[in-house]
């Protein structure tokens, strides 16, 4: 048997799940130096770490191989998010469901009294987060008194969200001879110190390797233009064409404007954060697992303890702050011998300082640049001839319908309509801007087009620090100006101007029109004034020629405060 010296029901669970053989972190707990003693556990995510600790328990659960009848908790296990609480107790649902446990999960955001009902007909486990168990704790409903296993899932987490109060009053009030394992990625002082504090004698159990990636991950760093993350996000989704993928962002806010921008474009997507209810939680959860979301996007809060088992890809719109939090998040995928795909977006300013990061953890990365709309359609075509090449079982009424269109139509116009059908389902890629400075200043130079050569350069206020992009520029001046695209020459984009041509032959009906939709003050409604200049000095990076640099009769800076990230100007649509 892979699993020796285990309760015959948990042998049973596992062989129904298919496990043929342990992971290393689970053979590491069942070994026989490992029986009965404390444990500090350093193991990757998505290495197998909850039915580890529930194999390490049972033992203390049962010692006769089978369980007692329920009624105080025989084992706790601690986690940092609601997320993870309850993965954790479905995993040891179906760990003990042979051996009947009655496993009672308290996590914030649920019905307390329901909990506390659970609570009191009995339970062999309890699954918790630090703040409702010791709110069940305080008043009276968890009763700890007969704990025989105690674990920390994540500790390293739960004291970086400030649990070490809640840890510690929970802690102090199970009996002394309790088991304590402690599961944390990392091993700063604050977890050494609740070692010492909470475990006699622990055994050390490390099974991470040097290389910080998995080996089933692998990871890919995409160089993009600042102006341009959002529409690379969406390539990469296009490109891959995952199962089930999670994007990570920063805050809040930025998962909303993500979420909706990509629901905007056709993508079944769904949105985790702090600022969504546990029932909205549970029901986006549920959604991507019965496939009818395809796309999550999150906080990194917000998705630890997700197992998604279709989850391929994880793309990284915001940079991680460190080494650890890629990993976890990363660690989303690639989970359980799949393999899986991380990406990190890195704004060209910044692939200096990811690149420390990435040797610093051992994580080989290959670097490549975001993939274009060619890219994606020459993809799209190789899967959907992959897909209708392959067998399929036709019944009697598909291959009647089937005869009548050939009857009707060509074969030929048949295909095309099919092939029409399948893009529809998908949504446009996005054109990307280039992705480095000399990249864009040779796509910039060549903007010069033959017919003009007799030109007059304009001056507008906003440049490369303001997310100056083309894709918008364009349609404002053609607004402002009452001219076409076609009319609009070369374009210099600077660190807080840009510059561009209009045919002398049309420049005074061009800053005649200018002044028309400008407001007193010269600018439009969002903010942006045009003048007429000079043209960019040589190199395109210093002051506009003979350009003025102060606007008003005072002499204000013409470049005015504006937004730190717009995407187009303020008062447009998106």
């Amino acid at each position: 048997m892979t699993f020796p010296n285990l309760p015959q029901p948990l042998a049973e669970a596992l062989s129904a799940r298919g496990y043929a053989a342990p992971t290393p972190v689970q053979a590491a707990v069942i070994e026989p130096e490992a029986h009965g003693r404390d444990l500090i556990v350093s193991a990757q995510t998505g290495s197998g770490k909850t039915v580890a600790f529930g194999l390490a328990m049972a033992g203390e659960l049962m010692p006769e191989g089978q369980l007692p009848p329920a009624a105080a908790p025989l084992a706790l296990i601690i986690a940092p998010t609601r997320e993870l609480a309850l993965q954790v107790s479905r995993e040891l649902q179906w760990l003990y469901a042979s051996a009947h446990a009655r496993i009672a999960t308290c996590v914030g955001g649920m019905d307390a009294s329901r909990e506390r009902r659970a609570l009191s007909h009995g339970a062999h486990i309890v699954v918790g987060t630090p703040g409702r168990l010791r709110d069940h704790l305080e008043r009276g409903a968890l009763d700890l008194s007969s704990l025989r296993a105690a674990v920390l899932d994540e500790a390293d987490e739960m004291l970086d969200m400030g649990f070490r109060e809640d840890l510690e009053e929970i802690l102090d009030a199970t009996p002394a001879e309790r088991r304590t394992l402690l599961f944390s990625a990392t091993m700063p002082k604050p977890i050494v110190a609740l070692a010492k504090r909470y475990q006699k004698d622990a055994l050390r159990i490390e099974t991470k390797g040097e290389d910080r990636g998995h080996g089933d991950i692998s990871y890919v760093a995409v160089t993009v233009a600042p102006a341009d993350i959002e529409h690379a996000a969406i390539n990469l989704l296009r490109l891959h064409e995952a199962e089930t993928a999670i994007l990570f962002c920063a805050t809040r806010d930025n998962v909303r404007r993500l979420h909706a921008s990509l629901v905007e474009r056709g993508f079944a997507a769904v949105a985790l954060s702090g600022e969504h209810s546990q029932n909205e939680r549970n029901a986006a959860l549920q959604a991507l697992r019965d496939k009818r979301a395809r796309v999550c996007v999150a906080t990194d809060v917000a998705a630890r303890g997700i197992d998604l088992p279709s989850l391929s890809l994880v793309i990284h719109v915001e940079l991680p702050r460190d080494a650890e939090t890629l990993q976890h998040r990363s660690g989303r995928t690639g989970r359980a011998g799949r393999k899986g795909t991380a990406v990190l977006m890195v704004p060209y300013p910044r692939r200096r300082r990811v690149e420390m990061m990435l040797r610093g953890a051992k994580i080989n990365v290959e670097w490549t640049n975001p993939p274009t709309a060619d890219d994606i359609r020459a993809s799209d075509r190789e899967r959907l001839i992959t897909t209708l090449l392959e067998p399929v079982e036709i019944d009697e009424e598909d291959r009647a319908l089937a005869q009548r269109l050939i009857a009707e139509k060509s074969p030929e116009d048949i295909a095309a309509m099919l092939v029409q059908a399948h893009r529809a389902r998908l949504p446009e890629p996005e054109e990307l801007v280039a992705a480095t400075p000399e990249a864009q200043r040779a796509a910039q130079a060549d903007r010069h087009r033959p017919g003009f050569d007799d030109t007059q350069w304009f001056v507008m206020d906003i440049g490369r620090r303001q997310n100056a992009d083309p894709r918008w520029l364009l349609p404002l001046l053609c607004r402002r100006g009452h001219i076409t695209r076609n009319e609009i020459g070369a374009i210099r984009i600077g660190p807080n101007e840009t510059w561009f041509q209009v045919p002398t032959g049309i420049a005074a009906k061009f800053n005649a029109a200018v002044q028309r939709t400008a407001r007193e003050d010269g600018e439009d409604e969002s903010g942006i004034r045009i003048i007429p200049g000079n043209g960019p000095a040589p190199g395109g990076n210093g002051a506009p020629r003979g350009a003025p640099r102060t606007g008003g009769a005072r002499g204000a800076p013409m470049h005015r405060a504006r937004p730190t990230n717009p995407r187009k100007p303020q008062g447009r649509r998106p």
